[in-house]
């Protein structure tokens, strides 16, 4: 028996669609009421089997839960950091801790969706807070999570 190919289902094949998607005689509908439209469709495809695709993103990748901890070297204590690193942790939507050491560095964890957390990874590494230089960020203990552990990013003392 052979095994259907998951990466393209069958039936979008070529600039296809379902036959139950045709378009119908009803009047257009507004452009938001598509859109939520076209994500429902692909939840109900993805639970059928088969996998659309994101340019780059797979919806596996996608909608993967993962934890990781973080060290950030440098001159990243007394330049609001830590403050920083919580306000670009909300606004990608990722939960977890930040916090100063002993040694002058920061620490903490980061969890979310592993292309938010990828993002955030980046901005520890390469930008921080405008006046912190950042020497190295290391990076480790990464796990894929089934649930989050915290309900928000916080800053602890």
């Amino acid at each position: 028996m052979k095994l259907p190919d998951l990466r393209v289902c069958p039936c979008l094949e070529k600039g296809g669609a379902p036959r139950w998607a045709a378009e119908s005689s009803r009047p257009r509908i507004r452009r938001s009421v598509q859109l939520a439209g076209v994500g429902l469709l692909i939840t109900l495809l993805s639970a059928l089997g088969c996998c659309a695709q994101a340019p780059g993103l797979s919806m596996a990748e996608g909608n993967t839960l993962v934890s990781v901890d973080y060290e950030i070297f440098g001159k990243v204590q007394g330049v609001f950091f830590r403050k920083y690193t919580q306000a670009e942790g909300k606004k990608l939507g990722l939960v977890g801790w930040v916090q100063n050491t002993d040694r002058g560095t920061v620490q903490g964890q980061l969890q979310g969706p592993v292309s938010k957390v990828r993002f955030m990874q980046e901005w520890l590494e390469t930008r921080g807070s405008p006046k912190s230089h950042i020497d190295r960020a290391n990076f480790n203990n990464e796990k894929v999570i089934a649930n989050l552990d915290y309900s928000d990013f916080q800053i602890v003392k």
